[in-house]
């Protein structure tokens, strides 16, 4: 009986402990995408926001990752007043996180930062596609809403070069080791 009330109170507490760093990388990559902002020729603009989705994916793994990075950048977009890209982000976000996160489970872990590029790369996929087709949806042409792959590529070259470099280093520590067994 003993152990049982161990094993319940130990899954209680990874719990909550998952609930708080998936709330803290959400807090983190609302910022991110908030603080700095480049406009983009056609009317959006490149963030850091893209940096801590595919970190909170590495970090948190392919489900609290998604939560985390979807969560944040869908807020930034309510709250600097593109509330219309809201759901789109959710969903675009939740997928860069845990397809690159899984990516990285399944393949890159181990790999160093080539590893870590790669899933990125596989992560960032989504989201140059997600808001081709969003933009498509809301502009009724996919031709005219292909003017923003462009920015949207460098924002994804800027998050897998920034979320690997990151990545690697905290890597290097024990303590981040010990607490993110996924890196």
């Amino acid at each position: 009986m003993e152990k049982t009330a161990e094993r319940e109170t130990a899954k209680t507490s990874q719990r909550t402990r998952m609930i708080v760093m998936t709330a803290a990388f959400a807090a983190l990559a609302c910022v991110a995408t908030m603080v700095v902002k480049v406009p983009s020729p056609t009317g959006g603009y490149m963030n850091l926001g893209d940096t801590v989705v595919l970190l909170s994916g590495y970090l948190l793994g392919p489900a609290w990752g998604a939560l985390a990075g979807s969560i944040g950048p869908a807020l930034a977009d309510v709250l600097l007043g593109s509330p219309i890209y809201a759901p789109a982000t959710l969903v675009i976000k939740a997928g860069m996180a845990a397809l690159a996160a899984a990516c990285y489970q399944v393949f890159g872990k181990g790999r160093g930062p080539l590893g870590l590029a790669a899933c990125g790369v596989v992560g960032e996929l989504p989201m140059v596609v997600g808001y081709w087709l969003y933009d498509a949806l809301l502009m009724g042409s996919a031709a005219g809403a292909a003017a923003g792959i462009p920015s949207n590529l460098v924002q994804a070259a800027f998050g897998i070069a920034a979320s690997t470099l990151l990545a690697a280093a905290l890597g290097r520590s024990a303590y981040v080791r010990r607490e993110f067994p996924r890196l």
